[in-house]
This record gives structure tokens, sequence and C-alpha cells, in this order.
């Protein structure tokens, strides 16, 4: 069987809307092709917009989900033109707007019905809110296709707005989200006029602050066993809150939170063979910290697959829900019982 799907990826971070087509075939066995990508960065009204979607009524929500639609429908048709794709199914993660999954709460904005009616090709969206409902974390949901299509190393570890990893034991997949990395980096390279630190270099000039560093490290999420997630509310009540007690400079605090970022993940990566993808893996910082930390050997995937794993394997869960098999563990979320992620619209 083939499937040409392209999947779509907006994280925490937003940097933009990740689009990947993907040729997947399964012969017995997965295999892909990763093709043309592009990511479609957000002007300064969707980044005002989502920046603060979160505290808004669920009226105001609602509105900007049929807008949000109606610009991912945009840009999907953009990307089709542009590289003359031929398009069997859209997988599309949206944007995740509130995640609260110990309140039962995880809302992605994006409605796939406005997609599917906009562009005449059947979407799968939605794919959290089922695995919530079961009493999951709704997160993180790579580790299905990490298992899938990168089982030959030890770890897989995703660096983007928060890092998370997954691993197999005794032959169950697990994972969970470590620490904050890119939400908070670029949160503060901002204040200082830049969208991100390249490589970095603003982080590298700076010097650790020690109590705080010991402070974020002893924050209550890490002492939590896992099935857990992370989300923008907890980053600014427990996170942000804790680094603006200190009276620092920017720099400082950046080297402080590549340190802390490092450590936090050095606990779980120890050993054997780590894929590491995301846009942290561009900072050459961050990544010689976490490797002066562990035992492990850290290695970057190529351009396409750094940038668009995680759209990628959304591309595999819509495919997954299409063939009505698992997309979703409960070793990972600690929902009641594995599910089939996504919602269908044909």
């Amino acid at each position: 069987m083939k499937y040409r799907v392209i999947g779509l990826m907006s994280g925490t971070s937003l940097d933009g809307v990740d689009l990947a087509y993907i040729t997947f075939t399964h012969n017995g066995k997965w295999q892909y092709n990763l093709g043309s990508c592009h990511t479609y960065s957000y002007d300064d009204e969707w980044l005002k917009e989502l920046g603060n979607l979160h505290l808004k009524n669920k009226d105001y929500i609602d509105n900007i989900d049929v807008k949000y639609a109606g610009f991912l429908s945009n840009l999907i048709e953009h990307f089709i033109s542009t590289h003359k794709l031929e398009v069997d199914l859209i997988c599309s993660h949206g944007h995740t707007i509130l995640h609260q999954p110990e309140k039962g709460i995880t809302h992605q904005i994006g409605n796939g019905a406005i997609i599917h009616k906009s562009l005449k090709i059947p979407v799968v969206s939605d794919f959290r809110s089922l695995d919530v409902e079961l009493g999951g974390q709704g997160a993180p949901l790579v580790p299905v296709g990490d298992d899938i299509l990168f089982n030959e190393y030890d770890y897989c570890l995703n660096l983007g707005g928060f890092s998370n990893f997954s691993y197999s034991e005794n032959g169950v997949r697990k994972a969970f989200d470590i620490c904050p990395v890119n939400i908070a980096l670029n949160y503060y390279s901002k204040k200082l006029g830049y969208q991100f630190d390249k490589n970095g270099n603003i982080a590298k000039s700076g010097t650790i602050n020690t109590r705080l560093l010991n402070e974020l490290n002893n924050l209550d999420y890490y002492h939590q066993s896992p099935p857990k997630s992370l989300g923008k509310e907890w980053l600014e009540e427990n996170f942000i809150a804790v680094i603006e007690k200190y009276e620092e400079t920017v720099k400082n605090k950046l080297s402080t939170l590549v340190e802390h970022a490092a450590i936090q993940i050095s606990q779980y990566i120890t050993k054997g063979g780590c894929l590491v993808t995301g846009g942290g893996a561009y900072n050459s910082f961050l990544m010689d910290r976490m490797q002066s930390h562990s035992k492990s050997n850290f290695v970057l995937g190529d351009k396409n697959l750094i940038e668009y794993k995680e759209a990628m394997i959304f591309g595999l869960l819509g495919v997954l829900n299409r063939r009505n098999e698992i997309n979703c563990l409960a070793s990972v979320t600690g929902a009641k019982r594995d599910s089939i992620a996504g919602k269908y619209y044909a």
C-alpha cells in the first residue's frame, strides 16, 4: 500500500507552520520518503493572535479557529500547487492554544472540516482530544512514529518548544516531555531583538546563575513520575515566573536555561544512540552542553528530518487512523487504553 500525504504541524515556539509531503509504503514493514517540505512563517498579526489566544473567551477562540483553518487551507493549496503534488490525505495537527490534561482540556485550532471543504481532500485532524477524554495527557503523540520508523535508535529526542523523547523499555514504548527549550530560549532572545539565539552564541557568552539553575532544577514537574506533559500555561506560571524573580542579564539567563535543559535531558538520555530532531538541534552550544553531561551518542538527522520529523509523523498518524490501527499509546500518555486518534473528514 502507498499513501501520499501532507503532514502539518505548528509548534509552541510559533516558528511557523511546517508542511511535509511524504510517501508512506507498507509491505509488511513501513517505509517513508520525505519529499518537499516548507515552513510558512507567521506574520506579526498571527504571532500576536496565537500568542495571546489562550487568554480569550470561547466565542473569540471559535472565531479564530475558523479563520485559522482558512489560513491553513491557503497554505496547503499554495504548497500543493508550488510542488505539483498528488495528495491522498491531509493530516493536520493544528495549533495548540490550551493544554491542561489534568482538567480534561486540550484544544487545537485549525478546523479539519473547513480544510476539507476548502480543498476537497480528505483530512484527519484533532489528534489529542480522544486521549485526554480517556484520561491521558494527549501528548506526546510522536512516539508511535518513532517506534515504527526509527526503532534502530535507543532514544528519539525532539528539541522543539519543549524537549520530549521516546524510548523502548521491555518492548513497550515510553515517552514524556522533559523541559522547556526553544519556547523559553526564544522568549528571552526576543528581549534582545532576536527571534532566536543562533547557535546558542548569546547563551555561550553568558554566565550561569547557579541559584537560578538550582531553583529551576527543583521545580515540582521534574519530580513527577511519567506520564506527564508540559504546556504554555505551566511555562508562564511555573517557569518564567521563577526566572523573572532574578535581576539578571538576559545573556546570563539564556546561559542558565541552556545548562538547565542540558542537565534535565541528560538525566534520561544516558547511553547508546539518540536521534535528535527539532529546531534546537541547530543550537550547537546546547548540543555541546548535552554531550558534556551524557554518554549517549547524539545523532543529527538530515535537514528535512530535523525540521519536519513531527509534521511527517503526524502524516503517519493520519494514515494509521485511516487503516483503523492504533496510533496513540496508553504507555506514553497514561490513558485508560490505546486508541485511534484523530477525526476524519471526507
